[in-house]
């Protein structure tokens, strides 16, 4: 226990290190004029998917201890590294395109398989933490199935006041109309489900996966309203390269990495208890 108290404590250290470092130099490139420094702008871009990369090395850790594909905690957190492990492919993908080709990243683009991607992984690591708690059994009372109901309906309403009213079906791209409605959709599911479980894993184990879940929930909305900026900021032509946006996607992989190392410190804490 002690030796993982010190990975634990090495990789939260390493997290921090990171976080720091790249925010200087994301705040340092924000704070000179957009025009002359795409240079500065695309090797950030390039550089800040290392977090989702270490998050993803780091939750995979957390996945073996417990126990892998075997249990439903370490399943869920396998899947979550799996989703960032696609961003950073996405994150790459676009990263080429602006430095190598030397042109706008365009839309859809196959960084959009692991964009979309880890969407699904969400989707599915948020199924299997609400399976924690007895999730099948729970959705049975009342408060929750009024939550089940409200909490999609009123992220999809969001969704469509904001980037789908007036939509203009262009159906000679689909895959782009796919990926226009399958983002919000996705997102608001795996917001959704993740909701659920916190709620329905609160009293669980003394509440000790109460924190975890929280932690976690939290990563994913961070996660979400960077693609809710994106979306926004493409629809209205004010994207750009190494932005604000840029930066809340690396605040999200951020978040997601102290999650998962913050689910590994708890297994230990339920070993012991």
């Amino acid at each position: 226990m002690l030796e993982t108290n010190k990975n634990n404590k090495r990789e939260l250290l390493i997290a921090i290190i990171l976080f720091v470092g790249i925010s200087i130099f994301f705040f340092y490139v924000y704070s000179l004029d957009v025009d002359s420094s795409l240079k500065q702008r695309q090797i950030f871009g390039g550089i800040y998917t290392v977090m989702a990369l270490f998050g993803g090395i780091a939750g995979m850790k957390v996945s073996r201890n417990w126990g892998g594909y075997k249990s439903l905690v370490g399943k869920a957190m396998l899947i979550m590294s799996v989703g960032l492990f696609l961003q950073t492919f996405g994150q790459l993908f676009n990263s080429y395109w602006n430095i190598f080709q030397k042109v706008e990243i365009p839309y859809p683009s196959i960084g959009d398989i692991g964009f979309f991607g880890s969407v699904l992984a969400y989707i599915y690591s948020s199924f299997l933490l609400s399976k924690i708690g007895g999730g099948k059994f729970s959705l049975k009372l009342v408060k929750n199935k009024i939550w089940a109901a409200i909490i999609p309906v009123a992220i999809l309403f969001i969704s469509y006041f904001l980037f789908l009213q007036g939509y203009e079906f262009d159906w000679s791209n689909k895959l782009k109309i796919l990926l226009d409605f399958g983002y919000p959709l996705g997102q608001a599911l795996y917001i959704s489900i993740a909701i659920l479980a916190f709620l329905i894993s609160r009293n669980m184990l003394g509440g000790i996966m109460k924190k975890p879940i929280l932690f976690l929930l939290f990563a994913l909305v961070m996660d979400y309203l960077a693609d809710f900026v994106f979306l926004y900021q493409v629809g209205h032509g004010t994207w750009y390269t190494g932005g604000i946006d840029d930066y809340l996607y690396f605040v999200s992989y951020f978040v997601m990495s102290l999650a998962l190392i913050y689910t590994g410190w708890n297994f230990y804490k339920i070993k012991n208890s």
